[in-house]
């Protein structure tokens, strides 16, 4: 019975795998991902933003749900940066592939910062999320002057 439980579990993983596995044929593939990722987190954090700036009134469960895409969005595009990548219609600097360490270490602030955003939000208090807003920002700047050319 172990045994039968223990195939069916990894046929199901299998199953669910392959979409994965496929989704990066190609490297313009992997590049489109990223990109798209990016816009919508960028689209969501804006909106935070927004409030936060105060263009518009503040509204505690719109930054909480805005806040919890974020979260979801900022684990996604990392897979995206794969051999071959450097190359095509991107911005990404060669820096991503030579160093690294210093790459993950970027998307992991960026991450725990997008995760402490996510837990000011769930509080209303506004002045938690501009400090976890602000926090987002020096962590995004300081990975976008470090590897993604500049327009």
């Amino acid at each position: 019975m172990k045994l039968l439980a223990s195939l069916t579990l990894a046929a199901v993983v299998s199953t669910l795998a392959l979409p994965v596995m496929a989704q990066f044929q190609k490297p313009e593939d992997a590049i489109k991902y990223r990109k798209s990722v990016m816009t919508v987190q960028a689209a969501h954090f804006g909106r935070i933003g927004a409030m936060v700036n105060g263009r518009v009134p503040y509204d505690a469960k719109v930054v909480a749900d805005n806040a919890a895409i974020v979260e979801t969005m900022s684990k996604l595009p990392w897979s995206a940066f794969g051999p071959g990548t450097d190359k095509g219609e991107t911005r990404a600097l060669p820096a991503i592939w030579t160093e690294q360490a210093k790459f993950k270490e970027g998307a992991d602030k960026m991450q725990s910062e997008v995760a402490k955003l996510s837990a000011a939000s769930k509080t209303g208090n506004l002045d938690a999320v501009k400090t976890a807003f602000g926090a987002i920002g020096q962590s995004c700047k300081a990975c976008h002057d470090d590897f993604q050319q500049k327009q």
